[in-house]
Parts: structure tokens; C-alpha cells; sequence
């Protein structure tokens, strides 16, 4: 299946405001139960296993209300790992009441060389072109200090119809028209190895996860 390039509608903040929260809410939803959480969590623990690490320093790219590192932060405390996490999001209206929230370019981080022990993103590199692709992992290679954390779809043609049979369980129509569009512009593990060769990472690791999740792990040296 081909990637197409679809606009999303609540990258633009195109719907009222019940509309945007219905679809944040499906997106909750999602990564709850379709692999978000779960996937974050093992690349998270991986890290932390790698450097034996009791703590570390999280920064989540695109975060949206950031109920992802909110749920692995909770997970990880119980196998004594204490992650420190601030949040971005070129929206403002998607953070909420996010305190340790930042406005910010995911492609122009607004951060220091090796500011944080990880940065992660969760749905977003399906948004980006692959040259935007691999200036955000530059940039996050860039603050952070061990790894990039790249949580996503993978594009198959099966996915999407399995998207298009949940239809009716969409709160939002919002959700409706991004979720296809999701998985249409979704890469494939192979496309995303490609373009990540095109990087100063040291190693790249790239597992599959539960309905066609994967979880990219982008070392740096």
C-alpha cells in the first residue's frame, strides 16, 4: 500500500471545541487500549535496563494532553523508575493544564544539547515528511543524552480496514477522517530504517507491537 500524505484535521485545530476534545479523547482511547501505552513502556524499559538507570529524564514531543507519559510514568514508579517528563506541543489548546507543558517546534527544539536522558513521541512521525522525519530525530539526538523514542503506526493494508470497521466507536469526526489518514501516511519498519540511516545515530532498534504498533528505539553514540 502506498503512503499518501493526508492532512489531519486536529493538527489544525479544525473543529470546535467539543469536537477537539472528543477526538483527544479517542486518541486516550487508542493508546489505553491499541498499543500506545504499552509500547512506550517497553522502550522506556529498555533504556532504563541498558543503563540501569533508577530515574530518568523524559521529554515527549507532540504530546497532546499527554496521557501516554502520564501512564507509563505511573507504570514505571511501580518497577522503581523514576521518570522526570515535560511535554511539548506546538498547540497550545492540546496540553491542557499541563504544568510542566512547553509550546514548542518539534522540528526546532527549544532546549539545550543533551537536556533530557530520553526524548519520545508517540503518533507523530506518520505526520511528518521523511525529510522533517529526520530533522526531528537529529534534533532530538541533539537534547537528548541516551535515546529517541519513536512510538507509531505501521502502514498495512489490513490496519486500515480494520480503522474503517471502528468507525462508529469514533467520538469526533474529527477522528473519523484522521484516523484512515493515520495509517495511509504511516511508514513501514523498513522505510523508517531507511530513512534513519540518514542519521547520526549509533543503532537503531525497531520491534513490532501490538496491532500494528512499532516502537523505534534510536540510540545515540
Amino acid at each position: 500500500m502506498k503512503r499518501v500524505m493526508i492532512p489531519e484535521l486536529l493538527d489544525t485545530d479544525s473543529g470546535s471545541p467539543a469536537e477537539i476534545a472528543g477526538s483527544l479523547a479517542d486518541l486516550r482511547w487508542f493508546n489505553r487500549w491499541f498499543g500506545g501505552v504499552s509500547t512506550t513502556q517497553a522502550m522506556v524499559q529498555e533504556v532504563a535496563g541498558e543503563l540501569s538507570a533508577t530515574s530518568l529524564s523524559w521529554l515527549e514531543v507532540a504530546t497532546g494532553s499527554g496521557d501516554v507519559p502520564a501512564a507509563v510514568r505511573q507504570r514505571m514508579e511501580d518497577t522503581g523508575v523514576r521518570l522526570e517528563v515535560t511535554t511539548l506541543d506546538r498547540n497550545r489548546s492540546h496540553l491542557g493544564n499541563n504544568h510542566s507543558a512547553v509550546v514548542g517546534d518539534a522540528l526546532a527544539l527549544p532546549f539545550a544539547e543533551e537536556s533530557f536522558d530520553i526524548v519520545g513521541c508517540g503518533l507523530f512521525a506518520h505526520h511528518l515528511t521523511p525529510q522533517q522525519l529526520v530533522q526531528f530525530v537529529n534534533e532530538g539526538l541533539r537534547v537528548c543524552r541516551v535515546a529517541v523514542l519513536i512510538n507509531d503506526l505501521e502502514r498495512h493494508a489490513l490496519h486500515l480496514a480494520l480503522v474503517y470497521a471502528g468507525l462508529p466507536l469514533y467520538r469526533s469526526r474529527l477522528t473519523r477522517h484522521d484516523a484512515p489518514a493515520s495509517v495511509r501516511q504511516a511508514y513501514t519498519p523498513e522505510e523508517i530504517r531507511g530513512l534513519l540511516q540518514q542519521t547520526p545515530a549509533a543503532r537503531v532498534e525497531i520491534h513490532p507491537h501490538y496491532l500494528f504498533r512499532m516502537g523505534v528505539i534510536v540510540w545515540k553514540k
